[in-house]
Formats: structure tokens, C-alpha cells, sequence
């Protein structure tokens, strides 16, 4: 190039070259991006809003939701119209009844609304999927809509969030059927642990991803809500939840405080002087109880996995902050700082609290954050720790 050449070269050719435009993402979940309760899609959510347009669709919701007390139902007049929060466009698809899990003799039946359901999408969320670059679609439910997205989006990439295997949370079995005959017409699914590798057809492309924590806030100092010169058990969240751990510990340590928060219907029958039963409540306003807490419980009861040991969030919140974990055996796994009880025996509970208590708090570990779990979950094939099934 000569000098003339040179000259004539104006601050356009000069510039960086223009960035990418941003992707279409579009999540469908049986979460909603706005309510309280969070579920790691809310994190991941959170994370991708970042660097991409990100729409969030749940489903499922209908007047069968008031009678399963729904976490969703403060949202009930924000259904059915578009709101933006967070930089992320939330649509919650409430319909008159929607398709769900029935008595065996009336699958027939529940499987044709099932198919006529996932096919007769409202217009809002048939726009988005249509024009999604990539649709991640979470377990729980959304699997009725993969073959609908393919049909709207036959470009577009489809990512499969496996929160729980469909076995482990009792889906109906149209959802299983579903899943087992698109699973290996699908881009990727991401796995939280290699033991839930067994559950999909062959020929599927997984993904292990490992549950991620929120650092950041995880790290934000916070005056203790517990009293003074006391000792304080925690339990968050209503997964698997059995109270039966709360009774009979209880009445065996009457000097320790058990808090329970949002352990959903089942919490609701525990009394005794020591266990304080909390209503669910923002992330935030969880973490001071779980930060200053002595150990965290992690309360699974019936169809507790191995599993659970990789991809349980309560125990992964736990384990960053440094509180010994109290769990059943199946999900300690071996973990240094978790102490296993057999589920409904209270000698082994009595011995897991007491290991527990001995060990006390711990330097922590350090998990992946959500910024590096949303950055797997769209482009696992950027790291090498995500190991790609062949």
C-alpha cells in the first residue's frame, strides 16, 4: 500500500470491526424468570441476558396451579402479556387447564392433550421461538414443545437443561416418550453429573456442566439473623423435602434451632419449640441464614439419587461458604465436609449432626460461578472440561 493509498483511508476503515449482533436466546422452563424462588435457570438466565437478547417463556400454569400452591401464583395477573425485568422479556403462558400427570387408565386421553397442547402455542411464545438463534428447553415439562420448536425454528440450535432426570421427579410419561425419541436429534444436553448420563438414549450428545453459585452474593457480608450463643441447623429449599429428618432430630437435640425455609406443604405440620418454619423468601434475604448458620441440611427424602451429590444447589451453596453439609449418605458421596444419614433412621441423623458439628466451618470450596456455567451451557465445545460424549 503506498502513501496515497494511505491517506484516502477514513476513521470507518480505521475502526474495530463492528461486533456480532447479539444472539436470540429464548429459555422455556416451568420457573418463571420473576418469581422469588430460584432455580439455577434463573442464574443462568440472568448470566446470558448479559450478552444476548434473552426471552423466558414458562408454562404449565393454569387454574390446576392454585390447587399444587403454585410458586407462580403471585404472578397470576401477569400472565399472558409480555413484561421485561432484568433486561429479560418474561412470558408466563397461563391457560385455562394444562396438561399434566394422571392415573395410568387416562394416559391415552392426557396424551393426545399433551400433543394437541405443545402444538397450539400462543402467539407470543410461537414469534419467539421463531425467531430464536438457540432454545434451551428445561426439564420438567417443556419437553412436550421440542418437536413444535423444531418445526418453527428448523435452524435454530436446541439445548436440553437437565435440572433432574424425568424418572427421579415422576414426569408423566408422554414427556419420557418425548424426550427418549428427540434426544439424539438434539444439539447438546447439558448434565449437571455423569450419573445422569445413563438415563438418555444412545447416540445423545451430553454435556457435563457442574452446578454453579452465585459468588458475588454468596460473598456479601451480612449481619446473623440468629440469635446469640446459639446453634443453628438450615434447610432451604422444598426439593425431596422430608420432614420426618426435622421430628426426630429435633426432639434429640433440643438445645440446637432448626430452621426451615421454604420447605413448601410438608414443612408446614412441624412443631416443636426449636424448629422455626420460614416461608419462602428472596435469595438475598436467604443467604444470612445459610452464611451464619453452624451446618446446612439438605433434607431428601423419598427418590433421593447419587445424583444429587453433583447437582443439589443447597449443598453446593453450602459447601462455598464453608458449612458442613448434613445429607443422606447417597448424595454425601464421599465429600470431606458432608456428613450422611439414613433417610427415617434417627440414630444416623443423631450421628450425622454431631460429625457435623464437630467438624465445624470449613474454608469452603469453589465451584464454578454462573457466569462460567451459562458460558458452558451455550458453548460447551469452547472448554474442555465439559467432556462431550462421542
Amino acid at each position: 500500500m503506498d502513501d496515497t493509498e494511505s491517506a484516502d483511508l477514513d476513521d470507518a476503515h480505521l475502526a474495530t470491526p463492528a461486533p456480532r449482533a447479539r444472539q436470540n436466546l429464548l429459555i422455556i422452563s416451568r420457573h418463571d424468570f420473576r418469581s422469588p424462588r430460584k432455580a439455577s435457570v434463573h442464574f443462568i438466565a440472568r448470566e446470558l441476558a448479559k450478552a444476548a437478547n434473552l426471552r423466558f417463556a414458562s408454562i404449565g400454569f393454569s387454574l390446576l396451579s392454585k390447587l399444587k400452591s403454585d410458586a407462580r401464583l403471585p404472578l397470576w395477573d401477569a400472565a399472558n402479556r409480555v413484561e421485561t425485568v432484568e433486561g429479560v422479556d418474561c412470558f408466563l403462558w397461563r391457560s385455562l387447564i394444562h396438561p399434566c400427570k394422571v392415573p395410568a387408565i387416562l394416559n391415552p386421553l392426557m396424551d393426545r392433550y399433551f400433543a394437541h397442547f405443545a402444538r397450539h402455542v400462543p402467539e407470543t411464545l410461537r414469534d419467539w421461538i421463531a425467531t430464536a438463534d438457540t432454545v434451551l428447553i428445561e426439564s420438567g415439562g417443556p419437553e412436550m414443545f421440542i418437536p413444535t420448536v423444531r418445526r418453527l425454528a428448523p435452524d435454530a440450535r436446541i439445548v436440553y437443561l437437565c435440572a433432574d432426570t424425568l424418572d427421579v421427579v415422576g414426569s408423566p410419561e408422554y414427556l419420557v416418550a418425548t424426550l427418549m425419541a428427540t434426544a439424539p436429534k438434539l444439539d447438546w444436553i447439558v448434565i449437571k453429573s455423569k450419573l445422569m448420563a445413563p438415563f438418555f438414549p444412545p447416540g445423545s450428545n451430553l454435556v457435563v456442566v457442574p452446578q454453579g453459585v452465585d459468588k458475588a452474593a454468596l460473598a456479601m457480608p451480612s449481619a446473623s439473623p440468629y440469635a446469640k450463643d446459639t446453634t443453628n441447623l438450615v434447610s432451604v429449599g422444598n426439593m425431596l423435602f422430608d420432614s420426618t429428618f426435622f421430628t426426630l432430630a429435633a426432639s434429640e437435640f433440643p438445645e440446637i434451632d432448626f430452621h426451615v425455609i421454604g420447605g413448601g406443604p410438608d414443612s408446614l405440620g412441624l412443631d416443636a419449640p426449636n424448629i422455626f418454619v420460614h416461608a419462602e423468601m428472596p435469595f438475598a434475604e436467604t443467604l444470612p441464614y445459610i452464611r451464619h448458620a453452624d451446618a446446612g441440611v439438605a433434607p431428601y427424602g423419598a427418590g433421593v439419587v447419587p445424583y444429587l451429590a453433583d447437582s443439589s444447589l443447597k449443598l453446593a451453596q453450602y459447601g462455598c461458604l464453608g458449612l458442613p453439609g448434613i445429607c443422606p449418605a447417597i448424595a454425601a458421596a464421599g465429600h470431606a465436609h458432608r456428613f450422611g444419614y439414613t433417610p427415617g433412621d434417627k440414630a444416623s441423623i443423631v450421628a450425622a449432626i454431631t460429625a457435623a458439628l464437630a467438624h465445624g466451618r470449613f474454608a469452603g470450596t469453589d465451584p464454578l460461578g454462573w457466569d462460567d456455567v451459562a458460558r458452558r451451557v451455550i458453548s460447551p465445545r469452547d472448554f474442555t472440561d465439559t467432556q462431550l460424549s462421542k
